[in-house]
Parts: C-alpha cells; structure tokens; sequence
C-alpha cells in the first residue's frame, strides 16, 4: 500500500486546513496508508476521519524566533519521514512548504506542495522571494488554486504543476434553502485579510434603508475584540453578530439570503465556493490572486472592487431590492459550482499524486 503524508502548521479555524483534512480522508479511503501531520496541536481542530492517523511535530506550539521554530521543525519533519517512510509528502501553505522541501532532501520521498493564497502576500519580502522563487521549484510538484497565482512563479515550477480547485463537500449541493429576510452571512477567520472592518460598515449603510437586515460573521481569531467594538460603535449591537467558528458551515448558510466575502486577499475561497454550491447569492472583492474573479466569472456584476466600502453597500442594496436579480444570482452560482464536486476534484488530486510517484527519483 502506498504511502502519503499531509503537513501543515495546524487543522483549526481555516479554509486551507478543512481543505487538507477532507483530502486525507479521500485519500485514506481509497486505498492509501494516510497519516496527517501538524505543526502543533490546539484546543478546537477540525474532526479528522478515523481512518486518518494524526501524528504531530510539537505537542504544543513553542514559542521561539522565526529561524529557530523553522529550523527545529524541519528536524522534526525529517525525523518523522525517516521513520514514516512515505512515498509522497503533501504540504500547504508558505511555512510547511519550504520545510517539506529542506526535510526531505536526500530522502526517497516525493514532495507535493500547495500555493494557497496569493503570492504577492504570501512569498512577500526577500525571505519571501527565495522560498517562491528558488525553493519552491525543488519540489516535485505544485498545486496551484488559479492560472494568476501559477505565473507568479518560475517556468520551472509551473511546468510541473497543476490547477486544481478546492472541492466542496456534496452536503452544500444538497443545501435546502429557507432564506431569512434581509440575512448576510459571512465565513472566515477574524483577521485583516478578510477585512470584516469594512463589511461591517457598509452593513451599516444598508441597515439604514433595510432595518430588518442581520449581518452573522462566523469564524474565530486575533480581531475579535476589536471587531466586537466597532460593532458597539456603531451601535450594530444584536444586528452584527459575531458566530464563532462552526463545523456545520452548511447549517450556517441555510438561512442567508446573501454571502459576502470581503477579503483584501484570497487564494481559492472555500467559503465562497460553499455558498455557491448551496445556490446562495453571492458578492465579493475582486481578489488580486484571481480566486473570485475565476469563480464568479471576469465580467460577474458579483464583483466589488478591494477595499471599496462604497462600492459594496451599494451591491448589497441593489441585491436586496431586485427579487429577480437574487434569483439569477442563485441560478449562476449553481451552475458555476459543478466545476469544484468532490468527484471531480479528488480524481484530479489522485491522478496528479499517482503521476508524481511514478517519476523515478
């Protein structure tokens, strides 16, 4: 039986990560001896399928500088492979990625990295660049989320990459809609990147015209406090509502007439391509890395331009006063969603993962 292995820092609040986890599971279930590895463990992660073996590099996080907790972890990792054996390590995100590379130099094991959010933020910085730039081409291969985060890297890596989108579990397809009037739901982790600031005040636009209008954000991290303020601010206390990190997304998503996502920046939005395989209108910032843009279609009268608060209340309200217009929304996003089902998605990672062990080292 062959063997993979999954690596990244931790399996809590996070797109990527529930992306990771679901994968495990598809692989352990197909006739792989699959083993997940964090970094650390934490108080919340999500639920990993029995047939998963978890195993981790620290316990609990230390906290040390960033040279020293890279350099220990890539220890540990090779440490682990050595043991392990497997024949492919599969990593996510910037950290694991380049560890995963510098771990298993020597070794007879394939690496499989994944860019998950856009480089220009993620590899930014010199430290940055040499990982994108001259590490990340070691790898044995590259799974990119879209064809604009792909160019940012070397000819090199791209020739042996591939695209592939983030599959959306077939619970969201079979989503029964019971819509709240007025109801914007939003998913993703309290932190700048997503920008829930300025959501929050164009909601508050909208709530002018539309009293009867709720704003739940669900997701847990460093902004909640301050979120939580500016909320009592602007006196949104009981109409802005901070839901915390949830399993059930798909419960969550039941009762929204609209999802926004108002990131600054994204790689591939999970809990955008949720909500549009749940056939739930959809709004969101025309990301940088192209994730929304790929998703909604360039021309998509869904998208808002990063950062435009304006720009934004002003969709939202268009959405809520045209029936018609959220009905085709709900149309689109249907249609659209049949590109990311686990089917397709798990047998495009398959193929990729076979083809890679294939190639003599």
């Amino acid at each position: 039986m062959k063997k993979i292995m999954f690596y990244i820092n931790a399996i809590h609040d996070g797109g990527a990560e529930r992306v990771m986890v679901n994968l495990a599971k598809y692989f352990s279930e197909n006739g792989y001896d699959t083993t997940l590895v964090t970094s650390f463990r934490d108080t919340w992660e999500y639920p990993l399928a029995a047939t998963v073996r978890r195993l981790t590099l620290e316990e609990e996080e230390i906290k040390q500088s960033r040279i020293k907790r890279n350099f220990s972890r890539i220890k540990k990792l090779r440490d682990l492979c050595k043991s392990e054996k497997p024949d492919i390590l599969v990593s996510f995100m910037e950290e694991p990625n380049f560890r995963a590379i510098l771990a298993t130099r020597g070794l007879p094991v394939k690496t499989l990295v994944s860019v998950r959010n856009d480089p220009n933020k993620e590899y930014a910085g010199k430290l940055g660049w040499f990982v994108g730039k001259v590490l990340l081409p070691m790898a044995d291969g590259c799974v990119f989320q879209t064809g604009d985060a792909q160019k940012w890297f070397p000819k090199r890596l791209q020739k042996k990459s591939r695209i592939i989108y983030n599959a959306v579990k077939e619970d969201f397809y079979k989503l029964i809609r019971n819509p709240v009037r007025g109801e914007i739901v939003t998913c993703g982790r309290l932190t700048g990147q997503k920008n829930h600031a300025m959501l929050i005040s164009a909601f508050a636009e909208v709530v002018k015209r539309y009293p009867y209008a709720s704003l739940k954000i669900y997701g847990e991290g460093s902004l909640r406090e301050t979120l939580q303020e500016q909320i009592n601010t602007m006196g949104l206390q009981g109409k802005v509502l901070l839901m915390g990190a949830i399993n059930d997304v798909e419960k969550a998503l039941e009762t929204a007439e609209l999802f926004v996502l108002s990131s600054d920046y994204e790689g591939m939005p999970n809990a955008l391509m949720e909500a549009m395989a749940g056939g739930i209108p959809c709004i969101s910032t025309d990301c940088p890395c192209g994730g929304p843009k790929e998703l909604l279609g360039i021309d998509s009268l869904q998208l808002v331009e990063v950062g435009n608060e304006k720009s934004l209340t002003d969709k939202i309200i268009k959405v809520f006063k045209d029936e018609e217009l959220r009905e085709k929304m709900c149309s689109i996003s249907r249609l659209k969603a049949l590109r990311f089902t686990p089917k397709t998605v798990y047998t495009q990672w398959a193929d990729y993962v076979k083809e890679l062990m294939e190639i003599k080292q």
